[in-house]
C-alpha cells in the first residue's frame, strides 16, 4: 500500500506557515500560485467564513501585482551555493556559514513586516546547552509529560542509518502522539501547551529545538495520533535539518512536513495547500533524511503501533579529533560523553565508593544522570537506555546522620505563580562514604520533580569544611532557566543559597566528629595545641588546675609564715602584713636552722596533703563543669528535637490542609462541571424534542398534502377517462 497512490478522503485546503511547511517553489509559476498561502498562520484561531471571503477578495485584487514581483524575483535569483558536505561537523563551529543574499527573499504583501529566522539561529539557540546530557534531559521531559496521555515508557537507543551506515540517536515513547498542528507547533519556536499545566515540566516551547540541534545537525520526527473527538487517526513526519538548510543556502528556516489521515485500512495524504507542494515536501524528506522511500517512512510508523512519537537525530556532532562527541562503545548499555566532563580519576573512585557513584559519574554518564533526574517517577513509567531499564535512585538513600530542615521564602511574592507549596523540605546528611574523607558535597535542587542543579556547592571552604555533606530539596518557588540546568539569578535564589550555606555550616560544626574530623566548635574557637609545647606558651592554661610548682611554693610560704602554725587556730596574716619581732642575727640564724631541721618532714607531709587536696578539688570542679555543660547540651538538643518535631508536624498539618483545600476545590469544580453538563444535556434534549416535534408535524403535513395530491390525481384521471369516452362517442356519431 502506497500512500502517494491513494487519493485523500477529503482534500482540505489549510493555512500554511513558512517555518512549518516547505513550499519553496518558484513564484514564477503563476498558474500554480495559490492565493491562500498568505493567510494567517495555520495554528492561530481559524478565520470565520465572512473574514475568509473578505481576505480572498483582497488577495484576488492584488494577485496580478504579486505575480509580476514574483517573476522578477525568480529571474534574479542565482543557483544556490553548495556547501561542502564534510564541513562544520563540530557543534561549536556549525553556525558559521553564508546563505544567499537576503535581498532575494520573497516580498510580503502585508503592510507590516514580520521577524524572520535565519538558519544560524538554530545553532545559536542550541548553545544554551553547554552540556550534552542536558539536551537528553529535555527529550526525557517531553516523554514523561506524556504520562497523562498513556505513556508507559521512553526508549533511548543508538541505531544505524541504512544510507551511509552512520550512527543515529533514537528517542521514542508511546504517549498520545502529535496531531499535524501540534507537530508544527513542536517544530516552531515558543509554542507550548504545557506552560499552564501544573504537572508538566516543559513550559517555554523551546526544549525540543535546542536539545536536538545540540546533539546532531538534523532530526526527523514521526508521530501518530489517535483521532480526537471522533475524528480519524493521523500521522505526520517532519524534518528540521541544518544540513539541508546549509547545502541549499537557505536564508530562512524551512521545515518540510507531510501528513496522513486514516480512511478505512488506508492512509491518505492531507493536502494543506496543493498536491504539488505535498509532493515537494515528500521529495525533500526523502533526499535529506536517512530514508530513501515512502515505504521506509511507513515502516517507521509501523514501529509506533497505535500512538506515540519517534525522534531520530542523525549527523551527530564530532569532537576536535574527528570522532563522535558521544561515546557509545565504552558501555554498551550507556551513552557517555568525552572531553572535559569525563574524569578517569572519578571513574576509578566510583568503583571503590559505590555510595558516591552518582556524584562522581553523573557529569559524563547518561545512565547515572537519568537515575537521579527525577525526584519521583510514576510506578508504571520506565526509562529504557539501550535495551536496559534505568534504575531510579533517590539521593537520600546515600545519606547517614540525616537531618531535616524547613525553609520558607521570606516573602509570599517569592512564590511562583500557581505554586501552593510555600516551603521546601531540606534533607541533609553525610554521604555513607564520608568516613573515607573524599571530597563529595553539594545539594541536589529539584523543581517540579525535575533536577535543575545537581550537587550545588554552596559552601567553598578553604580547608576540609563541609566535605562529605550532601542534601536534597524541591524548590518550586524558584524559576528555572531556559536550559533547565540552573535557576534564574534572582533574590529568591540568593536567599536560598545563603540559607543552605548556613545549614551546611551548622551541620558540619555539630557532626564533623562523626566521620573523624576535629570537633567543629573547638576548631572554630582555638587551634589545636602541639604536644611538644608547654601549656603556658599556648595561652590556653586551665583555670581549674594550677602547676605543681606553684602549689608547693604557696604551701611552703604558709607553713613558714609563723612559728606555731599548727597550734594557732586563728588564720595567718598575709605575708606582707606580718611583722616579726626584732631579734639578733645569731638568734635569727639559730631559729631558722632549727626550723629547717626539725620541721622538714612535717613541711613535706603537709605540702603533699595540700597538693592532693587541691588536685582532688580541681578534678571535682572540672567534673561538675563538664556535667553542667552536658546537661545544657542535652537540654538544647531536646529543645531542638521537640522544635523540629513540632515544626514538622505543623508543616505536615498545613500541607494536609492545603491538600484538602485543593481537593475540595477540585471537587467543587467537578461538581460544577457535572451540573453544567447536566444542564447542557437537558438543553440538548429539549432541542432534540422540539426538533422531533417539528419534524413530525412537517411529516404529517407532507402526508396530508400527499394524500390530497393523490386524491386530486385520481379525480383528474377519472375526468380524463370520462372525457376520452365522450370523445370516442362523438367520433362514432360523426361517422
Amino acid at each position: 500500500m502506497e500512500a502517494n497512490k491513494n487519493k485523500p478522503l477529503k482534500q482540505e485546503t489549510k493555512d500554511t506557515i513558512e517555518i512549518s511547511d516547505y513550499s519553496d517553489s518558484n513564484l514564477s509559476d503563476a498558474d500554480d500560485f495559490n492565493p491562500e498561502i498568505i493567510l494567517p498562520l495555520g495554528f492561530l484561531d481559524p478565520l470565520s467564513p465572512e473574514e475568509r471571503a473578505l481576505m480572498n477578495k483582497q488577495v484576488s485584487a492584488s494577485f496580478q501585482s504579486i505575480s509580476s514581483v514574483a517573476n522578477n524575483v525568480s529571474e534574479s535569483v542565482d543557483e544556490p551555493v553548495i556547501v561542502p558536505v564534510n564541513k562544520f561537523k563540530q557543534f561549536w563551529n556549525s553556525g558559521q556559514y553564508e546563505a544567499s543574499d537576503v535581498s532575494h527573499v520573497e516580498k510580503e504583501t502585508c503592510v507590516m513586516d514580520r521577524a524572520r529566522l535565519h538558519p544560524r539561529f538554530l545553532h545559536s539557540n542550541a548553545t544554551s546547552h553547554k552540556w550534552a546530557l542536558g539536551a537528553f534531559a529535555e527529550l526525557l521531559d517531553n516523554a514523561l509529560d506524556e504520562v497523562c496521555n498513556g505513556a508507559s515508557y521512553v526508549h533511548v537507543d543508538v541505531i544505524v542509518s541504512k544510507k551511509d551506515d552512520s550512527k543515529m540517536l533514537l528517542v521514542e515513547d508511546n504517549g498520545g502522539g502529535m496531531s499535524p498542528d501540534m507537530l508544527r507547533q513542536c517544530m516552531s519556536l515558543g509554542y507550548s501547551l504545557k506552560s499552564n499545566q501544573e504537572n508538566t515540566i516543559g513550559q517555554y516551547g523551546n526544549g525540543f529545538k535546542t536539545s536536538t540541534m545540540r546533539l546532531g545537525a538534523d532530526v526527523i520526527v514521526f508521530s501518530r495520533c489517535r483521532g480526537k473527538d471522533g475524528g480519524s487517526p493521523t500521522q505526520s513526519v517532519g524534518m528540521l535539518s541544518l544540513t539541508f538548510l546549509k547545502r541549499t543556502s537557505k536564508n530562512e528556516i524551512v521545515v518540510p512536513i507531510i501528513d496522513y489521515k486514516k480512511g478505512g485500512d488506508c492512509w491518505n495524504m492531507i493536502v494543506r495547500t496543493s498536491p504539488d507542494d505535498w509532493r515537494r515536501n515528500l521529495d525533500t524528506l526523502l533526499m535529506w533524511s536517512p530514508y530513501a522511500s515512502e515505504e521506509e517512512l511507513f515502516k517507521e510508523f509501523d514501529l509506533i503501533k497505535d500512538q506515540g512519537t519517534r525522534v531520530v537525530i542523525y549527523n551527530l556532532w564530532e569532537d576536535d579529533l574527528g570522532g563522535l562527541e558521544l561515546d557509545f562503545d565504552t558501555d554498551r548499555h550507556d551513552i557517555q560523553i568525552k572531553g572535559a566532563n569525563r574524569d578517569e580519576r572519578k571513574i576509578e573512585m566510583a568503583r571503590n565508593y559505590p555510595n558516591s557513584r552518582h556524584f562522581l559519574t553523573y557529569s559524563h554518564s547518561l545512565r547515572s544522570y537519568a537515575a537521579i533526574l527525577y525526584l519521583r517517577i510514576p510506578p508504571s513509567f520506565r526509562i529504557i537506555l539501550r535495551g536496559r531499564d534505568v534504575d531510579h535512585h533517590n539521593i537520600v538513600n546515600d545519606m547517614m546522620y540525616k537531618q531535616e530542615h524547613i525553609y520558607r521564602p521570606a516573602r509570599v511574592a517569592d512564590l511562583v505563580k500557581g505554586q501552593s507549596q510555600a516551603f521546601a523540605n531540606v534533607i541533609i546528611g553525610f554521604v555513607k562514604d564520608a568516613k573515607f574523607h573524599i571530597d563529595v558535597q553539594g545539594f541536589c535542587v529539584y523543581h517540579k520533580n525535575r533536577l535543575i542543579k545537581p550537587f550545588w556547592r554552596v559552601w567553598n571552604a578553604a580547608g576540609s569544611g563541609g566535605r562529605g555533606i550532601i542534601g536534597i530539596l524541591e524548590a518550586d518557588f524558584v524559576n528555572p532557566a531556559h536550559d533547565k540546568q540552573g535557576f534564574e539569578q534572582t533574590n529568591v535564589l540568593f536567599r536560598l543559597e545563603k540559607r543552605l550555606c548556613e545549614i551546611q555550616k551548622k551541620y558540619w560544626s555539630e557532626n564533623c566528629h562523626q566521620i573523624g574530623y576535629a570537633n567543629g566548635k573547638s576548631c572554630a574557637k582555638q587551634k589545636v595545641q602541639p604536644l611538644n609545647k608547654p601549656a603556658s606558651e599556648s595561652g590556653n592554661v586551665d583555670n581549674h588546675v594550677q602547676p605543681t610548682a606553684k602549689i608547693v611554693k604557696r604551701v611552703y610560704n604558709e607553713l613558714a609564715a609563723g612559728d606555731d602554725s599548727q597550734k594557732t587556730p586563728e588564720p595567718l596574716p598575709k605575708r606582707r602584713d606580718y611583722k616579726q619581732p626584732p631579734v639578733s642575727q645569731a638568734a635569727s640564724s639559730k631559729i631558722y636552722h632549727t626550723r629547717d631541721h626539725s620541721n622538714a618532714a612535717e613541711v613535706s607531709q603537709a605540702a603533699t596533703t595540700k597538693i592532693n587536696h587541691a588536685q582532688d578539688h580541681s578534678n571535682a570542679t572540672e567534673e561538675i563543669e563538664n556535667l553542667k555543660k552536658e546537661n545544657v547540651e542535652l537540654r538544647e538538643k531536646l529543645k531542638k528535637i521537640e522544635g523540629v518535631t513540632v515544626s514538622n508536624l505543623m508543616c505536615e498539618l498545613q500541607y494536609e490542609k492545603d491538600r484538602n483545600a485543593a481537593i475540595q476545590t477540585h471537587l467543587k469544580n467537578a461538581q460544577q462541571k457535572i451540573q453544567e453538563s447536566d444542564k447542557e444535556q437537558e438543553t440538548l434534549i429539549d432541542i432534540f424534542s422540539e426538533e422531533r416535534s417539528r419534524r413530525d408535524k412537517e411529516e404529517d403535513d407532507l402526508r396530508m398534502r400527499l394524500k390530497d395530491a393523490s386524491q386530486t390525481i385520481e379525480d383528474l384521471a377519472k375526468k380524463l377517462k370520462q372525457q376520452e369516452n365522450r370523445h370516442a362517442v362523438s367520433c362514432k356519431i360523426e361517422r
